[in-house]
């Protein structure tokens, strides 16, 4: 009964999708050539790629990374973004959180219904050998995992559904924890026996957007590396083994790329780093290039910096920026959390430091918007972007306050500084995916990385520190820091015994967050090291208790399934 009462909420589905094939999945004159089969398969991969919005905005904002602060009357929203800020939300709330419960749903049924599709089919009739057809099922069944790690992850207590036709098999209400943990770890582990294997290097785009035995291993050493969250066990040495595993190579070759943004850029799916990803294209999707992922992380009118004004996308605006490092008087924070420039700061030479600058070429150098971005008009007049509506140039600085036009070395006499008070010039923005300009024949072709090598070495890397195993731990996560530094700045960077810096605990939470700063998982990150709840960042102060490590299941979810209970701490 789960699973159709549960999608039948889900009216804030990815409506720019074209349905009509999908539609006739399961007639009886559907499935008539080998595509048939293929497109059938693939077409949940579509909303799954739709659905990462949610979870971005869920896993970043209510963290201690990134912000949205107003900006001289922009981006208020009645307090919507504070309540995730302050950790605020609840039943009535709406927004993502539902968004994110009702596109999971939808994604698995989809992969139900698939699934129980694939069953009926003979491989050979369609000419498939039985590993084909065995690999093409795996498909739904690992991305239907994908979707259930994210419910298990957002909201501990959910209903399991594996049928799209026999409600029987689905619970009514939510199941606990540990049996919707071991049902994905169960099906992991059944695909990674029946998915392809990555042969060798270089060949990355004949795969993109399947999943493959590594990635689905991935998924598992997921589940394993939050497990002591998820259900109060720890697995630390399991997720340490199967991490261990894909860095030998078990699964397929992969290896980490020469440069930081090889993963993000337009032919990222020929990177061997890249273990699994959404394709997308400026002719096609680019869901990772909407406003509640990467494309509002500029400032308003950085289009024409960017010279990207003719982009299929659209214009730009300012949703999200780096929580600041300095209070509205220049005066440096001393928080243990938060301040990501300021971590970045840290260790001399970082190229990810730099201003971002699109080279021509499809090329680009650095990560983040900040000062003054100059440009040239198309009468050759040099500019400054400015503010919308507002008549100053930006210069963006890493603190929130009400600057305006105020000159670079001067600073604000209040110290006041929280989610109401900022302006454009309030916070570096950035750039994960390039934007390049309208002239760049690649301009909108990255895809959307969701599982690269440096997650199973920064993983494997903190198991290690939980076992004390720091000089090993050190040496794996240089293997990925390495690239981001000068090479006479090495000796300086690099952690012991390598290099003169200190790893520790702290260290450890701080490189997860600059490794993969604004990529949509920083949430959990913190839950699993303890400070979700009980740290202090900027304009953020502990919870009252730790209820808000699981978010509620909003007013519409419980009104449609009289079954379900709404989490613990909640009201109903």
């Amino acid at each position: 009964m789960a699973g159709c009462v549960l999608m039948a909420t889900a009216s804030v589905g990815c409506t720019n999708l074209d349905e009509t094939l999908y539609d006739q999945v399961g007639t009886q004159n559907y499935y008539n050539t080998k595509s048939d089969v293929v497109r059938a398969v693939f077409r949940p991969f579509e909303h799954a790629f739709w659905s990462i919005q949610s979870r971005h905005v869920l896993n970043e904002l209510s963290a201690d990374q990134l912000i949205t602060p107003s900006r001289d009357g922009w981006w208020d929203d009645g307090g919507r973004w504070r309540k995730l800020h302050y950790h605020q939300w609840n039943v009535e709330d709406g927004g993502d959180a539902q968004t994110e419960w009702n596109g999971c749903f939808q994604g698995i049924g989809q992969c139900n219904y698939v699934i129980e599709d694939m069953q009926k089919l003979d491989p050979a009739k369609f000419g498939f050998s039985q590993a084909e057809f065995d690999n093409l099922a795996a498909q739904c069944r690992a991305l239907r995992a994908w979707f259930y790690i994210r419910l298990i992850d957002a909201f501990r207590n959910v209903p399991l559904a594996v049928s799209f036709n026999d409600m029987s098999k689905n619970s009514v209400g939510q199941v606990e924890p540990k049996v919707l943990y071991t049902f994905i770890e169960s099906e992991l582990k059944d695909c990674i026996n029946l998915l392809a294997k990555k042969e060798a290097l270089g060949t990355n785009a004949q795969i993109q957007g399947q999943w493959t035995k590594a990635a689905a291993a991935a998924l598992l050493m997921r589940l394993y590396f939050n497990a002591e969250v998820y259900i109060g066990e720890d697995h630390f040495a399991d997720a340490e083994k199967v991490a261990q595993d894909i860095l030998d190579g078990v699964y397929g070759p992969y290896k980490v790329a020469d440069r930081w943004d090889e993963a993000f850029d337009w032919n990222n799916d020929t990177s061997d780093e890249v273990i699994f990803g959404f394709p997308g294209s400026q002719a096609y999707t680019y869901w990772h290039y909407q406003g509640d992922t990467f494309w509002w992380t500029v400032p308003a009118r950085a289009r024409y910096y960017l010279k990207d004004s003719k982009c299929k996308a659209g214009d730009h605006n300012c949703k999200y920026a780096a929580s600041p490092s300095f209070d509205p008087t220049g005066e440096l924070y001393t928080y243990d959390l938060g301040m990501p420039i300021q971590n970045f700061r840290k260790y001399p030479g970082d190229v990810r430091m730099k201003l971002y600058k699109n080279l021509g070429n499809n090329k680009r150098e650095g990560m983040f918007f900040y000062g003054y971005l100059d440009y040239v008009d198309e009468n050759g007049t040099a500019k400054r972007v400015g503010a919308p509506e507002r008549s100053y140039d930006l210069y963006i600085r890493d603190a929130v306050g009400n600057f305006q036009d105020l000159a670079p070395d001067r600073w604000l006499a209040d110290k006041t500084s929280n989610l109401t008070t900022g302006d454009h010039n309030s916070g570096w923005h950035f750039a994960k995916y390039p934007f390049y300009p309208d002239e760049d024949e690649n301009q909108m072709e990255s895809d959307f990385t969701e599982i690269r090598l440096p997650e199973v070495i920064y993983t494997l890397a903190e198991c290690k520190i939980r076992r004390g195993k720091k000089a090993d731990a050190a040496k794996l996560l240089n293997q990925v820091r390495r690239r981001n530094y000068p090479a006479e700045n090495l000796d300086e960077v690099l952690y012991q015994p390598e290099g003169k810096a200190e790893l520790n605990e702290k260290e450890m939470l701080d490189e997860w967050g600059r490794e993969f700063f604004a990529e949509g998982r920083r949430r959990i990150d913190l839950i699993r090291w303890g400070k979700f709840n009980t740290g202090t960042w900027w304009d953020k102060t502990p919870d009252a208790d730790a209820h808000t490590i699981i978010f509620p299941l909003m007013r519409p979810i419980l009104d449609a399934n009289a079954a379900l209970k709404q989490n613990p701490g909640y009201n109903n």
